[in-house]
């Protein structure tokens, strides 16, 4: 058989500075070669793998049998890919195959576009760079090959400069933006484009030569951990894994917790043995979930919703106008944010109203991106609550309903609620590593487990007030109290006071300390420095052993038992009264009542921000209807009390993206602690509602209206008729107030038979009484006619800057008596109880 001449083959490129000769393989027999040529690929797959590890080519392990027929089975063994020795020939071969020699080629830099990449379908490796080397110069580097091709035999005479031996250097790949570049690098970084948001400045580092030296090292390595530790330097810090896990740990135990909680609270039953008392229990039996059903629409939208979707489709026209309308703002956007991407200005085509609090970073502004972001969103907003308001043939409460439960849905899906669409959270993000997302998640876990499975978000620092120590600290004592109030007695701060003592009513769904939070701004402590003998009523927390107290009953143990006791206390019959919000409706019914009795021991009434014609009570009608009514009254007869969680939660809806929304950024999102805010710590401590009291006041008030209508509802038997009241009669309602409406308060200047003086204050229902007259904020509205009319009452009134509190003390001289000695608690027949404020105060519904 005569000898096939060798064919030369090279190996894949690899370097051009570290070529590398492969052993000549003896030649085979002619079916030995052709399987050795379609075992080639799996040759070139192993050369770059051996040239990229800077080691020898190794012999590799046998490649399977080809079979060639018809080749003999010892012909059968394929080359292997380094070329392995080829099995020995048989006997009868003439001669012995010349040796062949396999030479590697330099390459040239790739071409971007060339076609050598599909040449290597199994190259994955970037070309390698060229290693520099202490004495090596390109020349010496390019002539090596050369020197190689030439030498004819195998690596012993390929053997080279000791840069051949070692692996090829990548060139160093450009740093991902998650790791900090080193100082000296840093200075040289570009300005961040406009579209992302901005890091806070950093602090110059100076470039020194060792600094420089130390470069290339510190791009290798993370950041250490310090770099960044608060995040002031506006670095991106990497998480510390030892961190990471620590609150990882806490997370899975506070879960775990919350999940043993649970699991509990499924299993327990009251003591008459049936089911767990809450009706969407999972361990609820199937046969019971149609009467649970309605528990799936808790405030009974799926009718409002329903019926507002059918008149609105009905009407094809004004929903394609609005479309438009909407087509062509954001027509109009795209070309204002292609003006800002082009460096140019560009007003906006909507920004956010001045007290939107959600866009207050700056980078709302000055990104492009999150600029558009913003009025995207507050575009298509507008669109949705214009789309369902104002639809026709809608009756007003549902119409209210579809508006008010849009807003909270459109509030909701605000892009400052979102972790990546919110810069400050993707900034804080970056520069603390992610420990904010982390704290964030340890956040919410400790909200859930103090509100036992609800969701109690934080409003303030818990931790940073007590009652008695640093909030309602006004010096009194408890000189009275019964199953559902505490009579508090504050300790004179005059030599003299006013005869005729002063009577606070609040109300009963909060604490009464909101009037007194702090030296600074209380209402009881200045009305004591104004030389009166005060006097508090301060609300039991209810809880199921007072399920069957009524309206009725808080006005017997109210105020008619405070009459008694200041009586006791001071020997004075009459006295002056304030009712707040829900205090001052008891009030008037209270006067009512006391008119028919002929009882004449209340010489003066002042109502703050109460309602007693609920014909137009704002929003909060949204919650009133026979559906709602009726669910809310079979929760409170399955616990005994209403929760007060649920009335706080109730409340914080009408202002959702203060008193919610802004918590969660702030809490969950940023991992901040909340600030310590007295105001907000007040808002928090929420009391219960005892079912028949609570269900009496919705239905009568709220739904029914009753208390206006001339014996529409009866106390202790006696008809109440708000017009019989002679009682001189001072009203305060505030402007923005969403609580009590101050056109609705004003109606009862109509009602009430006695003087009536009528003040509107600025602000709402909380600022707008709290504001002492050192703060020097606000305003109010003076108007002594009170024409039918809330508007042409404010038509015709005078503005006056600062606080109403003057107002009232003035107005409250002529009916509070001669000066006569301060009196102090105990001196009377009544005995102090306890320091003020009292126990009642203190009993909290979410410890």
């Amino acid at each position: 058989m005569a000898d096939t001449p060798p064919k030369r083959t090279r190996s894949p490129r690899v370097s051009k500075t570290a070529p590398e000769t492969v052993p000549p393989a003896p030649t085979q027999p002619k079916a030995a070669a052709k399987a050795a040529v379609k075992t080639a690929p799996a040759a070139k797959t192993a050369a770059p793998k051996a040239q990229a590890r800077g080691t020898s080519p190794q012999p590799a392990p046998k490649a399977a049998p080809v079979k060639a027929a018809p080749a003999k089975a010892t012909a059968g063994k394929s080359a292997t890919a380094k070329a392995a020795p080829a099995p020995k020939a048989p006997a009868k071969t003439a001669a012995a195959p010349r040796p062949k020699v396999v030479r590697a080629t330099p390459i040239a830099p790739p071409v971007p576009g060339a076609p050598h990449l599909k040449a290597h379908k199994n190259l994955t490796r970037e070309p390698l760079a060229p290693v520099p080397v202490a004495g090596v110069t390109a020349e010496k580097a390019k002539a090596a090959p050369g020197a190689a091709r030439g030498a004819g035999k195998p690596a012993k005479a390929a053997a080279a400069p000791a840069v051949a031996a070692k692996a090829p250097r990548r060139k160093a790949a450009p740093l991902p933006p998650s790791v900090v570049m080193p100082a000296a690098a840093a200075l040289d970084a570009p300005k961040p484009p406009p579209f992302m948001p901005a890091p806070a400045p950093k602090a110059e580092v100076p470039k020194t030569e060792a600094s420089a030296a130390e470069a290339p090292k510190a791009a290798a390595k993370p950041v250490a951990k310090d770099t960044a530790k608060d995040g002031s330097n506006g670095e991106v810090r990497l998480p510390d894994p030892v961190e990471m896990t620590l609150a990882m740990n806490r997370i899975a135990e506070q879960a775990q917790r919350l999940v043993a909680d649970f699991v509990a609270r499924q299993a327990q039953t009251p003591a008459d043995g049936t089911a767990a008392a809450d009706p969407m229990s999972i361990a609820a039996p199937f046969s019971s979930l149609p009467a649970n059903l309605s528990n799936l629409d808790p405030f009974n939208l799926g009718g409002a919703f329903m019926e507002m979707t059918a008149r609105l489709m009905a009407d094809p026209n004004r929903l394609i106008e609005a479309q438009l309308g909407l087509w062509q703002d954001y027509l109009a956007l795209w070309q204002r944010t292609a003006q800002r991407l082009m460096g140019e200005e560009a007003e906006p085509v909507i920004s956010p109203a001045k007290e939107d609090k959600r866009f207050k970073d700056k980078s709302w502004e000055e990104s492009a991106v999150f600029d558009f972001i913003k009025q995207s969103y507050l575009l298509t907003a507008k669109y949705v609550q214009t789309a369902v308001r104002g639809v026709e043939g809608l009756e007003g409460k549902t119409a209210k309903k579809v508006d008010f439960f849009t807003r909270q849905f459109v509030d909701a899906l605000s892009p400052s609620n979102f972790p990546l669409t919110n810069p400050e959270v993707l900034r804080v993000t970056l520069e603390t590593g992610g420990d904010n997302l982390l704290k964030g998640l340890e956040n919410l876990l400790s909200d859930l487990e103090r509100g036992r499975g609800q969701l109690a978000i934080s409003m303030t620092d818990y931790a940073a007030f007590e009652v008695g120590r640093n909030i309602a600290v006004t010096p009194g004592k408890v000189v009275f109290q019964n199953e559902l109030m505490q009579l508090i007695q504050y300790a004179p701060l005059t030599e003299t006071v006013h005869k005729t003592p002063l009577l606070i009513i609040p109300p009963w769904i909060n604490k009464f300390y909101i009037l007194d939070l702090k030296p600074a701004n209380s209402l009881i402590r200045w009305l004591t420095e104004q030389g009166h003998t005060v006097f508090v009523i301060s609300w039991v927390n209810p809880n199921e052993k007072l399920a069957a107290k009524d309206f009725e009953d808080y006005m017997v143990e109210g105020p008619l038992a405070a009459l008694d006791a200041i009586k006791d206390a001071t020997g004075e019959e009459g006295v002056n009264a304030i009712g707040y919000c829900i205090g001052g409706t008891l009030l008037s019914g209270t006067l009512a009542y006391m008119a028919a009795k002929k009882d004449a021991r209340i010489k003066s009434a002042m109502y703050l921000v109460t309602l007693t014609d609920f014909t137009d009570v704002g929003e909060l009608s949204v919650f009133i209807d026979e559906e709602q009514l009726g669910a809310l009254e079979s929760r409170m007869k399955s616990r005994g009390y209403l929760d007060g969680q649920s009335m706080a939660t109730t409340f914080n809806m009408l202002r959702s993206n203060d008193l919610i929304w802004s918590f969660v950024v702030n809490n969950y999102l940023l991992g901040k602690d909340p600030f310590p805010f007295d105001l907000l710590y007040w808002n928090s401590d929420s009391t219960r509602m005892p079912p028949a009291m609570h269900s009496f006041y919705l239905r009568n008030m709220y739904q029914k209206n009753l208390l206006v209508r001339p014996g529409g509802i009866t106390l202790k038997g006696v008809p109440i008729d708000l017009r019989t009241i002679k009682t001189p009669t001072f009203m305060l309602s505030t402007r923005e107030d969403h609580i009590a409406p101050w056109k609705s308060t004003y109606a009862a200047t109509q009602l009430y038979g006695g003087p009536v003086k009528f003040v509107l204050a600025a602000s709402g229902h909380i600022a707008g009484v709290v504001n002492p007259p050192a703060a020097n904020k606000y305003s109010h509205f003076l108007n002594d006619a009170l024409p039918a009319s809330p508007d042409d009452w404010l038509a015709g009134t005078t503005q006056v800057p600062g606080s109403w509190w003057p107002v009232y003390a003035d107005w409250l001289k002529q009916y509070a008596g001669p000066q006569v000695p301060a009196r102090t608690p105990g001196d009377g027949k009544l005995k102090p109880i306890e320091d003020a404020p009292g126990s009642y105060v203190k009993v909290r519904v979410v410890e």
